[in-house]
């Protein structure tokens, strides 16, 4: 199996292998699943039960039309159906925004959700990459980014939040600030597609907001949140213009059996929904304190149901994933081949905790040598493949022009074994104030650790560098929220980008080892206090855009 399953890696440039191509290859039973970031609560077994029970039904006939599906849909989230474009997944609409909605360039932070780089360049057009730094945490500088859009020219800007794959979020009235300041953008998308599974603020979906703005989309997921990826549905929420024109392009059927099915039952599942977002954070909370444990290892802050991992110095992304999976019948998703990340991260979805018990003690015997000996080869010998640099060709060197240049002929440089993240070059072009130094010299990798895992250590805690060179640096006073810039500064804002903006949310995504003494408010990467009790039943109209999607 090993080998087959090195060969299913190699041929998969954008993603990890499907479950079902694995599960072929491992004679009919698939592995523990902490790559697909699926609610594990959601539907409940009553649910799927009763979707077996009609199975012969669901897959004979045709569903009804996009619009009597979007419509119930609407009517359970108490939306106006002008303003709703449903599709076949979120990959679907992103295809269409792109195709319709943008025109030259498109900004976008990195590491993040792989189409929203690849779809605009494979149609031709600039992907403007603002890289987040790991000193930070992977926290988004808003009023850096917008500076950064500012001085590139971008026309349309995208924010997922959280963000996929270190779970960052940005607090609501940010993202009303600065979707204020870039009111004269062709378009701004937020992309919500985790949001269900956030709780650092009560009401944290601009929803609302984006129904009564010109040029701005909010993105939902379906599948991520019920649990069923396999149906393939989400929506977008616009004014009824921009929403008319995705809707207007959309198959009058591309909408699925199963998508209706499951849309019509929710209304009779609202309490089971809601208790399932509550396991899936409190999983999220103890999943991170296991995991922070491990020697070495760096756990960030979330607040999707996903944590983003750092491995110890020496251990190398792709022989971790592969010894994962042949020996434990673990897949994880090891983020060398999004561009911003590399192979020394993971992405580790959050499970029940008996599976988690399972992957931290897969974990121990990889990395600490407690079973096989060291899971790393030594510097310079690397793996037989590597699962990054293809993808950063083609998507950069090839198709993206001016975007990020240097970027891919920087990759296929890069040894494939790195004893610590490389430096991300300035994105800014030639003509750009602002400097770019040169990258620091790399640090000698560590001695690996000996077979007997060690107990941990007390680690220096190291205050984040400043989020972008040459930039003007973020605040260094604490602060515990962000704050609304005044209304006067805003017109500035609209030119300049947005000097008034906090960056708080910094003081909350620095990486966390079992040294820290992880709390609940690091792990989720609040901002805000606790969040009352939520009722119980399907949201009641008025408070359901952050508990519906």
């Amino acid at each position: 199996m090993a080998e087959n399953v090195t060969s299913l890696f190699r041929s998969t440039a954008a993603h990890s292998p499907s479950m079902a191509a694995l599960t072929r290859e491992s004679d009919g039973a698939g592995p523990v699943d902490f790559c697909i970031p699926c609610n594990p609560y959601f539907p409940t077994p009553a649910m799927f039960d009763d979707l077996a029970g009609r199975l012969r039904e669901i897959i004979t006939y045709y569903p009804s039309s996009a619009d009597t599906i979007t419509a119930e849909l609407c009517n359970l989230l108490q939306l106006p159906p002008q303003c709703v474009a449903m599709g076949n997944g979120s990959t679907e609409l992103i295809t269409w925004i792109d195709h319709l909605l943008v025109r030259e360039s498109l900004a976008i932070p990195v590491p993040t959700f792989g189409r929203w780089t690849d779809q605009p360049m494979e149609t031709g057009k600039r992907v403007d990459m603002f890289p987040l730094q790991e000193s930070s945490g992977f926290a988004l500088d808003l009023a850096q980014y917008a500076e950064f859009i500012r001085a590139r020219g971008t026309r349309v800007a995208v924010i997922c939040n959280p963000n996929n794959p270190d779970g960052g979020f940005v607090p609501r009235q940010s993202l009303i600030q600065f979707m204020d300041a870039m009111a004269d953008l062709d378009l701004i998308v937020i992309d919500e597609s985790f949001l269900e599974f956030a709780d650092a603020e009560n009401e944290p979906s601009v929803v609302e907001d984006a129904v009564m703005r010109p040029n701005v989309i909010v993105l939902r997921s379906l599948g991520k949140n019920f649990g069923l990826h396999g149906i393939r549905f989400g929506y977008l929420v616009a004014n009824p213009a921009l929403a008319g024109k995705v809707r207007s392009m959309l198959p009058k059927w591309n909408l699925n059996s199963f998508a209706e099915t499951v849309v019509f039952m929710l209304k009779e599942h609202g309490a089971e929904y809601l208790e399932s977002l509550h396991m899936v954070r409190r999983d999220r909370l103890d999943m991170a304190r296991q995991l922070s444990a491990l020697p070495g290892l760096t756990v960030y802050p979330s607040q999707g149901n996903f944590l983003f991992v750092r491995l110890p110095v020496g251990a190398e992304g792709t022989v971790v994933r592969d010894r994962l999976l042949t020996e434990h019948r673990i897949l994880v998703r090891e983020c060398g081949n999004k561009i911003g990340s590399s192979s020394r991260f993971l992405r580790l979805v959050v499970r029940p905790q008996v599976d988690v018990r399972r992957l931290v003690s897969g974990l121990e015997q990889v990395l600490y040598g407690t079973r096989r000996g060291a899971a790393v080869p030594e510097l310079g010998t690397g793996t037989s493949y590597s699962s990054g640099t293809a993808a950063v060709d083609r998507l950069v060197g090839e198709t993206n022009g001016a975007g990020m240049p240097g970027l891919a002929a920087q990759a296929a440089a890069m040894p494939s074994l790195a004893p610590a993240p490389a430096p991300v070059q300035n994105p800014y072009p030639a003509q750009s104030p602002y400097p770019t130094p040169a990258p620091a010299a790399m640090p000698a990798p560590a001695p690996m650790p000996a077979p007997v895992m060690p107990a941990p250590a007390p680690m220096p805690y190291a205050a984040p560098a400043a989020a972008m060179p040459g930039m003007a640096p973020a605040p260094t006073a604490p602060m515990p929220g962000m704050a609304p810039a005044p209304a006067a500064g805003l017109a500035a804002v609209a030119q300049t980008g947005m000097p008034g903006l906090a960056s708080a949310a910094q003081n909350n995504r620095r990486g966390m080892g079992a040294a820290q003494g992880l709390t609940a408010a690091q792990v989720r990467g609040r901002t805000q206090p606790e969040p009352t009790p939520e009722p119980t039943g399907w949201p009641a109209a008025g408070a359901m855009y952050n508990q519906v999607g």
